[in-house]
């Protein structure tokens, strides 16, 4: 690839066109909220239930009974202070006798009492998934949090192979498919297996949607444009209750949640709404189909008659980009091994990610005392990812990625460590301060770790490793089922092990480069070439050219098994003020004048 078709990605490339198809990539994020945030109201707590009296059980001078009468004669009570129905229970009565002498599991199903909020009619009340089949209810949510990762890491290997557009548009499509068949599903079984390809198929179209606005936006605009992307998916979260209260039953909500996936991919599937990405098209070799894209988001402004000096050199650039024929070139995850940096980013990130989603989990127990209502915890959850993204752009104007993220995990460990040690002798407004202080800072290092990767790594393995980032932060969200299943008697430990995962995350943030106004790397040796930089680096002290590199080329061996020798920087005029790398001419040229100076400075007594 032509080092000056880089020039393309310019910040004078950010004209009305691109603004517009970025900003209608939210919309999309609405209809992936639904489907995704459904589990909550499809699986929620099971209501209060009693076993259905079997009148066969029973003497045949109390068969008549009826109402109370019935409950009574059938079911047993709980222990004391409890007075409730036993909900898994039924009385013995083995001989003639009126007396029970014991107990014994239902026979006939269980009557659900009404809920207070959320839907009628679940997968619970409809299988009995209760007593000794509640532990489906956390196997589902983890098959489903499986098929969340599983899609991240799979289709976001085919997003850096097929492209960004076709990765959505089949994984919209798929997951209309399987969403019918949800719909209709017959059996647990069945709805298990169709729940974790119907979450693998969601999770590939919100990671190929993120990629591919990413890719779109300029520097200044990357952190506001998916952010308020988060935006749009917390509106999506809040509308959900709306719809159940409307649809009342699991079947109808799941049907009209796809027909809005499949009013998504009708809308979006047209190119002119979600064209493929020119960034990732140049990257891998395909320049004749980046330069149709760019001429279609640029070609309004380049064809008026008040053209620009600027938008004349961006129409050569554009030109100059169907120059040759190579083949295109992929490139796969794996080859982040053979790098120095990347993998180390990928994994300090994946562990950020992790934590920030799976210490979630303790700060919600300490607020689950307080929060008796239905749809509270999940408004509450819903509006301080709101409030983290609100906030992040805010810290935008004045710090760096990396410090941001620092201080989010700084907060996310001093509020676990407090109510680690001092929990039981902190009054209730300090616990529910701390729970709260937690819960954001925990879901501003979620979201701000994703969003760090996905400006460090490369344009050619974005999808593959972001999609493994996402994943890693899914599977801190199994801690909340696997707690279920047991009861939460692992609470204190799974505590203790995320907040010294948080002391520690603290050590390897320092590691990361800072990515504020730079430009995104497009090759491993792009983004290998990235360092670190002083932590807290005022705004305006930055050069206005964010394309300059971290470090100059040096002459050492790399890993890449060639050698970098320093050169000058000179953005060239062609470019637009962008820095390449040293093409193998002028790396050629300058070890030639080396040589010779050398052999000169030996020549004259003086070697060098």
């Amino acid at each position: 690839m032509d080092s000056d078709a880089r020039g393309a990605f310019a910040l004078r490339t950010w004209g009305r066109q691109l603004r517009l198809v970025a900003a209608a990539s939210w919309l999309p994020n609405v209809a992936l909220a639904l489907a995704l945030s459904s589990e909550v109201l499809l699986f929620p707590v099971p209501p209060a239930h009693h076993c259905r009296p079997d009148p066969a059980l029973l003497p045949p001078e109390l068969r008549a009974l009826a109402g109370p009468a019935l409950l009574n004669a059938s079911l047993p009570r709980l222990p004391p202070p409890a007075s409730d129905w036993s909900p898994c229970l039924l009385l013995r009565y083995p001989g003639p006798g009126p007396e029970p002498n014991g107990t014994e599991p239902c026979t006939r199903g269980w009557d659900f009492a009404r809920p207070a909020a959320g839907l009628l009619r679940t997968p619970i009340t409809q299988w009995n998934l209760v007593c000794g089949d509640r532990w489906k209810v956390p196997l589902e949510h983890m098959s489903y949090l499986l098929g969340w990762s599983l899609g991240c890491v799979t289709l976001g290997s085919a997003c850096d192979r097929f492209g960004r557009r076709a990765v959505f548009v089949t994984s919209l499509a798929l997951a209309a498919v399987l969403g019918s068949g949800v719909t209709l599903a017959i059996s647990y079984p069945m709805l298990l297996s169709l729940r974790l390809l119907y979450g693998a198929t969601l999770a590939g179209a919100f990671l190929s949607l993120y990629v591919a606005r990413l890719e779109l936006c300029d520097p200044d605009h990357r952190l506001l444009f998916s952010m308020v992307a988060g935006l749009f998916f917390d509106a999506g979260e809040i509308l959900l209750p709306g719809l159940a209260a409307v649809c009342q039953d699991w079947r109808l909500l799941q049907g009209l949640v796809t027909l809005i996936l499949g009013l998504v991919l009708f809308f979006w599937g047209f190119p002119s709404m979600f064209p493929e990405s020119p960034r990732w098209l140049v990257a891998t070799q395909q320049p004749g189909r980046a330069k149709e894209i760019l001429w279609h988001l640029t070609g309004a402004n380049l064809k008026s008659e008040d053209s620009t000096p600027e938008s004349a050199t961006l129409a050569v650039e554009l030109d100059g980009l169907s120059e040759g024929k190579a083949l295109p070139q992929y490139h796969s995850i794996f080859e982040v091994f053979s790098t120095q940096l990347i993998w180390r980013n990928i994994l300090i990130l994946a562990f950020t990610t992790l934590l920030g989603n799976g210490i979630q989990y303790s700060f919600t127990q300490n607020l689950a005392p307080y929060l008796p209502h239905f749809y509270l915890p999940c408004f509450l959850l819903t509006g301080l990812e709101a409030a983290a993204s609100l906030l992040l752009i805010l810290m935008a104007l004045c710090c760096g990625r990396r410090a941001s993220l620092l201080l989010w995990t700084v907060l996310t460990s001093l509020a676990s460590l407090l109510l680690l040690s001092l929990g039981q002798y902190l009054p209730i407004w300090m616990v529910v301060f701390l729970s709260g202080l937690g819960l954001l800072a925990s879901q501003a290092m979620s979201v701000l770790s994703v969003f760090f990767a996905s400006e460090i790594l490369p344009t050619t393995i974005r999808g593959a490793g972001l999609g493994l980032i996402m994943a890693a932060g899914f599977l801190g969200h199994v801690a909340t089922p696997i707690m279920s299943i047991s009861n939460t008697r692992g609470f204190f430990l799974h505590h203790v092990v995320f907040a010294s995962f948080a002391v520690l995350s603290m050590l390897c943030i320092l590691l990361l480069p800072e990515s504020r106004a730079r430009n995104l790397p497009e090759s491993l040796e792009d983004a290998e070439g990235q360092r670190s930089s002083p932590l807290f680096r005022p705004c305006w002290h930055q050069p206005q050219d964010h394309h300059v590199p971290l470090l100059l080329p040096s002459c050492k061996q790399t890993h890449y098994g060639q050698q970098q020798y320093s050169c000058p920087v000179v953005p060239s005029q062609r470019t637009g003020g962008l820095w390449h790398p040293p093409t193998r001419a002028h790396l050629a040229i300058e070890f030639q004048a080396t040589q010779e100076s050398r052999h000169a400075g030996t020549a004259g007594g003086h070697p060098q």
